[in-house]
């Protein structure tokens, strides 16, 4: 086949999904503008089939852009969402909360099946530092851009000096967090694989610990400055270590459990994984321990102390896209639009000082391990994302604060909204300049084939 017809072929393929596209987002605009359905439960099975449609099809619109289909995912949610097209309304995404839900919980299992503990050995050293730098840089500089800026936060303005430290150090706690999801998104489209792909995955992966602890240490520093009368206490830490301890014994059961079916049954894994989601996440947030970091022990366990783990990665590719389409379509529908506009100089303020801050940390660290140079270049791309995790944390600082809860949780929303588009481009552009991309194109569903390379003429 010569390259004018594949060319062609490639258009024609853009153009049937850019006209199914348009057709089944006109035939649902119409829907919940004359039919009465929307609230229902067959309303938001519709819903999530739309979306997941949707997300696929956008994605696969955009890639030639050099985009990731993250991108495209989002951008298909954010066009259905509440504030743009309203193709999906505010109860029907409260109602697909379980799903996403379920989608956290396969994403932390798959990024722990993917840390090999031999390879992390090998990067202790690089690891170690990065975490080091990047967790202290990147909280003091964050803590203090976000005291200097009181002027430009209405409800920071109002707030003693005492109080804005107390506020400060919360936003540096969540300025440290990352995004697992992002991250395994992208590695999953481009089956990334080499020195940077495996270090951004480690890193992002261990600094959700690091940033439990953090954030525990922070709330308990902020409430007597933002509570007066109220003094240090060292509950918050004996909460934290039983949350801790928990949460890694809970998972370690768990992942000997999925490795003894998976020797002895290893059957109907698509329905074993939904168990996990929906059934295990709910029993831990009853218990109160994090489901996130209890699910990726189970996957480390699962890849490292069994011989399933290749087995087990394969059962999660299985069902990767999907989980990927529709969290970050979810997300994308559930971004406030109004608030991101109204808020978005200082976000981008907020946003800048941290993505900066990030390489600028990531030099250091890298010198300091003395990493080899495609880490020193490229190290810091994958770690500006920023997702469900850092929404989580600022639900718990609202409630922990309610004095400046609604207000801080809003400019949190806005802030990772621009980290949440901008670093999955920023991620993918690394991995395809380190050459660690994969040259076999990933697709959108394991039903659909990517077409075949272009032979010369």
């Amino acid at each position: 086949m010569t390259r004018a017809a594949a060319a062609e072929r490639g258009a024609a393929a853009h153009l049937a999904h850019a006209a199914v596209l348009a057709g089944f987002g006109t035939l649902v605009f119409y829907v919940t503008r004359v039919v009465p359905v929307a609230g229902s439960n067959l309303w938001t099975i519709a819903t999530l089939g739309f979306l997941l449609l949707a997300g696929t099809l956008t994605s696969e619109l955009t890639s030639p852009l050099g985009l990731p289909h993250l991108t495209g995912y989002l951008a298909a949610g954010i066009a259905a969402g509440p504030h743009v097209l309203r193709l999906v309304d505010e109860s029907t995404l409260k109602g697909l909360s379980p799903v996403n839900t379920l989608a956290l919980s396969l994403i932390a299992l798959a990024g722990g099946a993917e840390l090999e503990l031999t390879t992390l050995r090998r990067g202790a050293r690089s690891l170690l530092w990065a975490l080091l730098v990047q967790t202290s840089l990147v909280f003091v500089v964050t803590v203090g851009v976000f005291y200097a800026a009181r002027p430009l936060l209405p409800f920071a303005q109002a707030l003693a000096p005492s109080a804005a430290v107390g506020a400060a150090l919360c936003w540096g706690a969540l300025a440290v967090t990352r995004s697992p999801s992002a991250t395994l998104g992208i590695l999953s489209q481009t089956r990334a694989s080499g020195p940077l792909a495996t270090f951004t995955l480690a890193f992002v992966m261990a600094s959700d610990v690091v940033v439990v602890v953090l954030l525990a240490a922070v709330i308990g520093i902020a409430r007597p400055l933002l509570e007066p009368g109220e003094t240090l206490s060292f509950g918050a830490f004996a909460k934290l270590g039983h949350e801790l301890f928990g949460s890694v014994a809970i998972g370690t059961t768990l992942g000997l459990v999925i490795a003894v079916y998976l020797r002895l049954v290893n059957r109907q894994m698509l329905l074993v994984l939904l168990v996990l989601g929906f059934g295990v996440s709910s029993v831990l947030e009853y218990l109160q321990f994090d489901s996130l970091l209890a699910f990726m022990v189970a996957g480390i366990v699962v890849r490292n102390l069994s011989r399933q783990g290749r087995k087990f990665i394969k059962d999660i590719e299985q069902t990767a896209t999907v989980v990927y389409v529709v969290f970050f379509a979810l997300t994308g529908a559930d971004l406030d639009v109004p608030l991101l506009r109204s808020l978005w100089p200082v976000a981008l303020i907020f946003a800048g000082a941290r993505a900066v801050t990030t390489w600028v940390a990531s030099r250091a660290a890298s010198g300091i391990a003395q990493d080899e140079p495609i880490l020193r270049r490229w190290g810091a791309a994958g770690l500006v994302s920023q997702a469900g995790l850092t929404l989580g944390l600022s639900i718990v600082v609202a409630r922990e604060f309610p004095v400046i809860g609604v207000p801080f949780r809003a400019l949190t929303i806005a802030t990772v909204a621009i980290n949440e588009v901008v670093g999955p481009v920023l991620f993918k552009l690394a991995l395809d300049r380190a050459q660690e991309t994969s040259r076999q194109p990933a697709v959108s569903f394991p039903s659909m084939r990517p077409p075949p390379p272009a032979r010369p003429s």
